[in-house]
């Protein structure tokens, strides 16, 4: 018989309760689920009957929830700024914890956050979920194996996509970095991560530029209402709240999934209810009228401790979602395009390699919310993958790739990309 631990979960929206509680829910013979958290008294009333939480054991005070320790592992997906103060919490109460990335944006709360764990001892394992994907990990030992010879450089692209972008990052949750994270570190964490990972070394010094060109007043086209159930150009916006969300959850057969049970958190979701949804929340403003403060395009150019040279280029306008990756090596190459779904392997000399990657990007709106996309291959497998190694890091029976000290590196180099930026000077991750 394998152990079952009990599970409680601090943060019930879309990766709290609808990625790492559903997998969970799942395993039913490695989790129960037995406690949860969170501010909103309607998405814990969503998670609560989901996951068959009984009502004392659900609570909407952090600090209440805080008290005692309420399960054997904590899944912590609270905003960002949260995470250090609340993972320290969880540790000395004795939990193990699967934490959301980011840890935080603040540098000296990834130390403090490390040097909690190694007094209290609990696992912290970082929610970089690409490491555990087939695709990704595919690279890394194609990498390993030498056949590539030595790499030398990395040049590296994040799709953003139009509507993602306007949807996260603008309208949504993580549009202010003063309230959550840099957008460097908040949509390119994993980007970084693996960069890191697939050189194999730290990073001596970064260069950044970038900045926020179109979504601000400037751009707001003449006549454009702040909201778009008052805007003349609802029917035409691309970025349209009624094209975005009503009019693409009908063109796919009414799927409910992300994003739209982010913007309407009734139950069944309906036309009228989402529409009606948007018209009153953050979601149906205008894009040109939010308080969006972190950038919609950015470069970082990035020097390795042992000479492996990166280019990460993050553009928000892009038509489709996904990342394009080319390693440059003295032997060979690799190219992966998450669009297209596919992964080349090129050895000088010889013929190409080409590996049919499954489907696991959102490439739109219709395509991440379909069934089998989300359940089956969030983030290309790494979800699940994620949880089932969490488990394995639990029992003894595996090493996590995403433990916390493995796991820092990336946002050191997201907090000097971003201070690079907004400095116009090359920054030293690791001063001297």
């Amino acid at each position: 018989m394998s152990k079952i631990f009990s599970v409680a979960i601090i943060g019930c929206g879309s990766r709290g309760q609808n990625v790492y509680g559903k997998y969970m829910f799942e395993k039913k013979e490695q989790f129960k689920i037995i406690s949860l958290c969170d501010v909103k008294e309607s998405m814990l009333e969503i998670a609560k009957k989901r996951f068959g939480v009984s009502d004392e054991n659900c609570f909407t005070d952090s600090e209440e929830f805080f008290k005692q320790k309420r399960a054997d592992v904590l899944v912590l997906a609270t905003q960002d700024r949260d995470h250090v103060s609340m993972c320290v919490k969880a540790l000395k109460l004795g939990y193990d914890v699967l934490l959301e990335k980011p840890i935080s944006p603040i540098e000296s709360e990834l130390y403090e956050l490390l040097e909690a764990q190694k007094q209290y001892g609990g696992k912290v394992i970082v929610c970089h979920v690409l490491r555990y994907a087939p695709a990704f990990l595919k690279v890394k030992q194609v990498i390993d194996s030498g056949e590539i010879g030595k790499i030398i450089s990395i040049d590296w692209t994040e799709q953003v996509a139009y509507w993602h972008q306007a949807h996260s990052f603008v309208r949504g949750n993580w549009r202010n970095d003063e309230q959550t994270s840099p957008m460097i570190m908040q949509k390119c964490c994993h980007d970084l991560d693996l960069l890191q990972y697939y050189a194999n070394s730290k990073c001596e010094y970064l260069y950044s530029f970038g900045d926020l060109s179109f979504f601000n007043r400037a751009n707001q086209p003449e006549g454009a209402a702040d909201r778009c159930q008052d805007c003349k150009y609802i029917d035409t916006c691309p970025y349209s709240a009624e094209r975005l969300y009503v009019k693409q959850f009908i063109d796919i057969g009414r799927v409910t999934g992300w994003p739209f049970d982010v913007v309407d958190l009734t139950r069944p979701i309906t036309d009228e209810s989402l529409r009606k949804a948007y018209q009153s929340n953050q979601y149906g403003r205008c894009v040109f009228a939010c308080d969006n403060n972190v950038v919609d395009n950015q470069s970082v150019f990035i020097q390795f401790e042992n000479g492996i040279k990166a280019n990460l280029i993050m553009n928000g306008f892009t038509g489709f979602a996904g990342r394009k990756v080319v390693i440059h090596g003295t032997h060979g190459e690799i190219e992966m395009d998450e669009n297209r779904d596919m992964l080349k392997i090129s050895i000088f000399g010889e013929e190409k390699d080409v590996y049919d990657v499954r489907k696991s990007q959102a490439l739109s709106i219709k395509e991440i919310v379909q069934s089998d996309l989300r359940d089956e291959f969030g983030h290309g497998g790494g979800d699940e993958m994620l949880v089932r190694d969490f488990y394995n890091a639990l029992v003894g029976s595996g090493d996590a790739q995403t433990t916390l000290e493995k796991s820092i590196e990336s946002h050191l180099m997201a907090l000097a990309a971003e201070k690079s930026r907004k400095s116009g000077e090359k920054v030293e991750v690791h001063k001297k």
